[in-house]
């Protein structure tokens, strides 16, 4: 691995790379038990329901059986935890950070202890495979590396003999986490701002609050009263909770529409901001490719996660003049090595052999996709391949609208809505460039997202070139960029053209973001 950091005014940036690379049917089906309730609010992410009780409707997506009904949190009850956050982190940043660092450190190991019931909160909040809900585990329980990192990014730096810049807790931090990734991303965010003086409110996302419940609950035990607290709601409690005068700045991870009122809202009280937003990941696929290892990556960071992730690659843009390769080697990967799982034993896999793509996590999730893939095909883009979907009643042969088949699309044109809108499903969308350079670098650029990219060639000089000229906060060389990056890197990152993220996620650029700095006249 060689990894290349490329810092630019206000914007960081990293290429990583591998020297060794060479129609959907919808049948009829019952009523889940979220369409039984009393519904008082829709409008909420990914169409959860609040009842008439005040709480969420924690309804599995790939069963539509009831995981639970979560109270929601009521601006009385905010205004009681911000104030308690604030008299918190008074004595909280007095705490050396080797202390806090300790304690977040014994937090995480407690964490391992609620393994199997985090993995399976996960998959039946939303419908994540039993196998990548366990991959998730594995980096929220492995964080010891990366706490030592943190520790190492908050101590002071002395400059000169009487200069020394230290680095201050902001406050109260207000952690705002998804529900693709929701206990590891929520880790991402609180623990910094942890580690750093901070006190926390986390609001985990509607659609995984018991998720999130567990994992504030086992930290917060390991900490003194009220550093880490617990919110639970819709985006009024978020709203609640990002208004208010006495929280010091917002951490979030979720889509750019919801980032652009986070940013309206804080922007009154110059509140400090870390947001990740969407994404819209092109894949770069050379003549001169290792085409299978192209074509392999290709399907597996399309369909991870069903594809509901920020980093997934959405857009793949082959040399025309191997298009027909890449896209039979695509087309057996997809086909032959890839399944949509069924509802039974909670998304459990039935066949080994074979990678796991599990439901979507709502029905207006799937209409979304659905839409996306029908405008496709109806402009003239080549419908390759769709898998069956699994049928939840094999004796009324109904099937629940989560599920969606993988779907391999190809002669998609740049002003279809599935190369300009983030898609979030098991979908692998492949067009073609010219073979140059500059084709290359044209089509990964137009869009108005810039998280993640890859380019795909055994020129590494021109991955190289290619990469540096690619307006994206990571680029991987032949890989897939976060998963082989060292946890040192700054893995998303402050853009200026492309503004999805504001802040940084990663080693010493994310702790920076959770402090400030001043330099004291004497020392």
């Amino acid at each position: 691995m060689l990894l290349i950091s490329l810092p630019f005014l206000y914007t960081v940036s990293f290429i990583l790379l591998d020297k060794g690379s060479s129609l959907l049917k919808v049948r009829s089906r019952a009523p889940s038990f979220a369409e039984k309730i009393r519904v008082v609010r829709t409008n909420m992410v990914q169409g959860v329901v609040v009842d008439d009780q005040n709480c969420i409707v924690n309804v599995n997506p790939a069963t539509g059986e009831l995981v639970s009904m979560t109270p929601c949190t009521t601006q009385d009850e905010i205004e009681k935890l911000v104030e308690q956050a604030n008299v918190a982190q008074r004595s909280w940043s007095c705490v050396p950070l080797e202390e806090r660092i300790a304690l977040l450190q014994e937090g995480v190991r407690q964490l391992k202890l609620c393994r199997a019931a985090l993995v399976n909160l996960i998959s039946s909040e939303m419908g994540k495979p039993e196998a990548q809900a366990q991959d998730e585990l594995d980096d929220v329980v492995n964080k010891e590396e990366w706490l030592n990192l943190v520790q190492t990014a908050n101590e002071d730096e002395t400059l000169t003999e009487s200069s020394v810049v230290v680095r201050d807790p902001l406050g109260v931090v207000v952690v705002l986490s998804p529900w693709n990734f929701p206990a590891d991303e929520l880790l991402l965010l609180a623990l910094p701002a942890l580690a750093a003086g901070n006190t926390v409110i986390v609001k985990p996302s509607e659609v995984t609050p018991e998720t999130g419940a567990l994992v504030v609950s086992t930290l917060a035990a390991l900490l003194p009263p009220h550093v880490l607290q617990l919110a639970q709601g819709d985006g009024r409690v978020g709203a609640w909770l990002v208004q208010s005068p006495h929280i010091h700045m917002v951490a979030m991870t979720g889509s750019s529409a919801v980032g652009k009122h986070i940013m309206t809202a804080c922007a009154t009280s110059l509140k400090r901001l870390v947001l990740e937003l969407g994404g819209k990941d092109p894949m770069i696929v050379f003549s001169d490719a290792d085409l299978d290892l192209a074509a392999a990556d290709a399907v597996k960071y399309s369909l991870y996660n069903a594809g509901q992730v920020c980093c997934s690659v959405e857009r793949i843009y082959v040399d025309d003049s191997i298009r027909s390769q890449f896209e039979q080697k695509v087309l057996h990967i997809a086909s032959t090595q890839y399944h949509v799982i069924g509802p039974i034993n909670n998304v459990n896999d039935d066949d080994p052999k074979k990678t796991q793509v599990g439901p979507l996590v709502s029905a207006l999730q799937h209409n979304l996709v659905q839409g996306q893939v029908d405008d496709a095909v109806q402009q003239g883009a080549t419908l390759l391949y769709q898998s069956e979907i699994p049928v939840s009643n094999p004796e009324q042969g109904s099937t629940t609208t989560h599920y969606f088949p993988i779907t391999v699309l190809s002669n998609l044109k740049q002003t279809m809505i599935i190369q300009t809108q983030e898609t979030f499903g098991p979908v692998v969308a492949i067009s073609t460039f010219d073979g140059s350079e500059m084709d290359a670098i044209r089509l990964a650029n137009d869009s108005e997202y810039g998280l993640s990219s890859s380019v795909y060639t055994r020129d590494l000089e021109k991955g190289k070139r290619v990469s540096r000229n690619i307006q994206s906060g990571q680029v991987g060389i032949n890989c897939y960029p976060l998963e082989h990056a060292n946890v040192a890197c700054p893995w998303y990152v402050f853009l200026i053209l492309h503004p999805i993220i504001l802040g940084t996620q990663g080693h010493t650029w994310l702790c920076c973001s959770f402090t400030s700095l001043y330099s004291p006249k004497q020392f």
